[in-house]
């Protein structure tokens, strides 16, 4: 994955296959990313099955880290 021109960082590639396989398939319902510092990229810390809830994801992230996350919610319209 290609350096985010602002942060420097890289992302890794399975951090781009499973937001794709969570996009496409549905396989995941959340996935945490982490920032390892000392290699300087962003890797994947956590996938969440898909019968886990947003309580679930929330409950996974670190009270004193930062973290960035993507959750797949489901909703219904009228």
């Amino acid at each position: 994955m290609a350096r985010n021109a602002s942060s420097g960082l890289a992302g890794s590639e399975e951090c781009k296959e499973r937001f794709l396989e969570m996009k496409a398939r549905r396989t995941h319902r959340f996935i945490v990313f982490k920032i390892e510092e000392k290699k300087q990229k962003v890797t994947v810390e956590k996938l969440g099955e898909p019968c886990q809830s947003y309580d679930d994801f929330a409950s996974s992230l670190p009270d004193n880290e930062c973290r960035y996350g993507v959750f797949d919610f489901e909703f219904t319209t009228p």
